[in-house]
């Protein structure tokens, strides 16, 4: 089944400008100076009010901003592209909505065509700016490299800010010779002599004379978060040299110092409250309250107080509902907890947060305050998920190193995360490993009473095995082993943790099966029936992919019948869950067979539902969909055929039909993203195969070879 997991919309807010912040109109106008660029780069360590920065230029930009604050958890690509996209639908409700869908499916297309299909959307936006807040936390090559994709075909309207701690892996220095790059890093954000008067005396009403003044600028090398928790530090007693002479050394060091002296000033009840609630990424006044259990004062009075003593929160929304602590400060405060309370204690906070986050349905944070917990039956229930594991929801990376901690008698006591401990291996690209787990799932099973909830795992088994077997047929080496090994290999060659697109492209069926084969196929169809007899009937996602698994594996041997059924039967729970991708593939699947039947019409039928049904969808399978449909048309009107010397592919056929439509090469460029001597050469090979001189000439053959969709038909 396929279900979005929820995203806390507080990853979308642009944080609320601060009263009495001191104005750094150098820096803006420098901001101000570069939104020509494509990207503004802040790199900084912590503590440099990068994220405040940009907050205030946004706020006197006068541009509308998409904003995303990036955490640990989003460092999978699928989730980090709902993010982005949901962080643009702030701007535009309905941007991308088909490309959300597809990404919350069993088998998201290649990155290209969802960023492809994402900045044609945002194209025809208001310009804006969109920033990427703590870019640091991800660190994953495919995110880098959708990132680099962005920029190099970024329209001129949008402007891209990220804001980290530490150089991206993106092609910086060409961006740098193209004049297309700002950048801000820790000399320009440290604050001048005359910034660190304008806070401590202006803003925090110190009224340090000057060589004090100096002496801080000197110590802390303009770092405003050390010049906070400084002023905090002698604000009443107005810092003796002594006091000021002592903070040196290393920002880590120096923070610990500084914090150790900020929170000995305040009174027990609110230290507690510092120090326990910074086990969370986020704060909440129910979800503070959860976590302590402390009925003197509530949670979000206390957020509120500790925001107007400036105690280092920051507000996530206008609303003053969500909050998170400064970075620095929340490392420190996590030093002081793991020092005042033993492993059973801390433990016993993140169960607390764990059943808030699952009682208001945010599953993923859930689960990893579950693991913090080492509660491991309370994080097999949130990781089987309720529809959906949370390994096919942006989790898989985390699920699998979850797993990997588990001793085998943790295994055995759970039968159910044997079973999840083959699929997110399955899922995560590692093939050779699966079968170890099916077999002890199977052996910790042995015995159990065959309720629907044991029925339900032992179907999940078969499809898995299904899958696996499935693989196998995909690679050239004979003996399992070494097949799953290839598999393996090739699945490995991407870097994003969830491979759902590299199987589903491996699994595919591109020919029918060979005699060698045979066995293999026997093995799937056996597999996928197992999967569809023991599996609940609600139980809609895996269902879908075993009917799936049947359906190509019945083509491939030619059962055109039981192919048919299997893929009816996909289409039929797609409806059901309101999922379009796997429909669509079980649609081209339907049209292959009746195409090898010599049924063109009803091929075409089929062809036409699929790209009806995808829409605008971004799926590499409408290739063979719009493939198809031009063969069969061409055996409908067999006069056609010899006219064109070979068929046109899906890319030139696009730039056909914006050529009809009048578009420049230019034009045409800028709609598909292409370089214009790239569309030059589509071009060539388009007037080539249709034996013609000019453009119009072009179109006219194409008329009379129905090239063109039909602008009064839907596809």
């Amino acid at each position: 089944m396929i279900m979005s997991t929820p995203i806390l919309n507080t990853k979308f807010n642009i944080p609320p400008l601060r009263p009495n912040t001191v104005l750094r109109k150098r820096l803006i106008d420098k901001l101000r100076h570069g939104l020509h660029r494509k990207l503004t780069l802040i790199s900084a360590p912590a503590g440099y009010g990068k994220t405040t920065l940009i907050g205030e230029w946004i706020a006197d930009s006068g541009r509308p901003c998409a904003w995303l604050s990036l955490e640990e958890g989003d460092n999978e690509l699928t989730r980090f592209l709902a993010c982005f996209i949901s962080s643009l639908q702030t701007l535009e409700e309905k941007i991308e909505e088909g490309v959300l869908a597809v990404l919350q499916s069993p088998g998201p297309p290649p990155m290209e065509l969802i960023l492809a299909a994402l900045l044609k959307d945002a194209a025809a936006m208001a310009p804006f700016i969109l920033v990427l807040d703590d870019y640091h936390v991800v660190k994953s090559k495919p995110i880098d490299e959708a990132v680099s994709f962005l920029l190099d075909h970024l329209p001129a309207h949008i402007h891209l800010v990220m804001i980290t701690r530490e150089d991206p892996l993106i092609p910086l220095a060409r961006l740098r010779v193209r004049d297309q790059l700002t950048e801000l890093r820790a000399t320009d954000l440290g604050f001048t002599t005359s910034e660190v008067e304008g806070f401590l005396n202006g803003v925090m009403g110190l009224n340090l004379p000057p060589d004090k003044i100096d002496a801080l600028a000197s110590r802390t090398e303009g770092w405003i978060a050390g010049l906070q928790l400084a002023g905090l530090s002698i604000q009443g007693d107005y810092g003796t040299g002594q006091f000021i002479q002592s903070i040196a050394g290393s920002h880590h060091f120096v923070l610990d110092y500084l914090v150790e002296e900020v929170l000995q000033r305040q009174p027990e009840a609110v230290q507690t409250f510092l120090v326990r609630t910074s086990i969370l990424g986020r704060l909440c006044g129910s979800l503070c309250d959860a976590v302590l259990f402390d009925p003197a004062v509530s949670g979000k009075q206390r957020l509120l107080d500790l925001e107007r003593q400036n105690l280092f929160v920051i507000p996530l929304d206008h609303e003053r509902r969500w909050y998170r602590y400064h970075h620095l400060f929340a490392e420190s405060l996590q030093r002081r907890l793991q020092d005042s309370l033993d492993g059973g204690g801390i433990a016993e906070l993140h169960r607390r947060a764990s059943t808030w986050y699952e009682n208001e349905g945010f599953e993923i944070e859930a689960f990893r305050h579950a693991v913090e917990s080492a509660d491991v039956e309370h994080a097999t229930r949130l990781l089987e998920g309720n529809g959906m594991p949370l390994h096919l929801r942006g989790a898989a990376g985390f699920s699998l190193k979850w797993l990997e901690s588990l001793p085998a008698t943790e295994l055995d006591a759970r039968p159910a995360l044997w079973v999840m401990y083959g699929s997110v291996l399955l899922i995560t690209g590692k093939p050779t490993h699966v079968e170890h787990k099916l077999r002890a799932a199977e052996a910790a099973l042995e015995g159990a009473r065959q309720d629907v909830r044991i029925r339900d795992l032992i179907g999940i088994i078969a499809a898995t095995r299904a899958a696996v077997i499935s693989l196998m047929m995909a690679v050239k080496p004979n003996g399992a082993n070494l097949k799953l090994q290839a598999a393996e290999a090739s699945m490995q060659m991407t870097e994003h943790d969830d491979k759902t697109d590299d199987l589903i492209g491996l699994i595919a069926p591109v020919k029918d099966a060979s005699v060698e084969e045979t066995h293999e196929i026997d093995q799937v169809i056996s597999q996928s029936i197992r999967a569809l007899e023991h599996l609940r009937q609600d139980n809609l996602s895996v269902r879908t992919s075993a009917a799936w698994m049947l359906g190509v594996a019945c083509q491939r041997r030619r059962d055109y019948a039981g192919a048919r059924k299997a893929y009816n039967e996909v289409v039929s729970y797609s409806h059901m869950m309101g999922h379009k991708p796997m429909a669509v593939l079980s649609l081209i699947g339907l049209g292959q067979i009746e195409e090898a039947d010599n049924r063109p019409g009803l091929a075409g039928e089929c062809y036409e539902e699929a790209l009806r049904l995808a829409g605008d969808l971004p799926l590499p399978a409408l290739h063979e969909a719009q493939a198809g449909l031009e063969r069969v048309r061409m055996d409908l009107q067999p006069g056609l055929k010899g006219n064109l010397i070979e068929p046109l592919s899906q890319r030139e056929l696009e730039v056909l039909a914006l050529i009809a439509k009048g578009l420049s090469n230019r034009d045409i460029g800028a709609q598909l993203f292409l370089a214009v001597d790239t569309v030059k050469g589509h071009n060539r090979r388009i007037f080539e195969k249709l034996q013609v001189q000019r453009r119009t000439e072009a179109i006219a053959c194409a008329h009379e070879l129905n090239l063109l969709p039909n602008p009064h038909k839907p596809h």
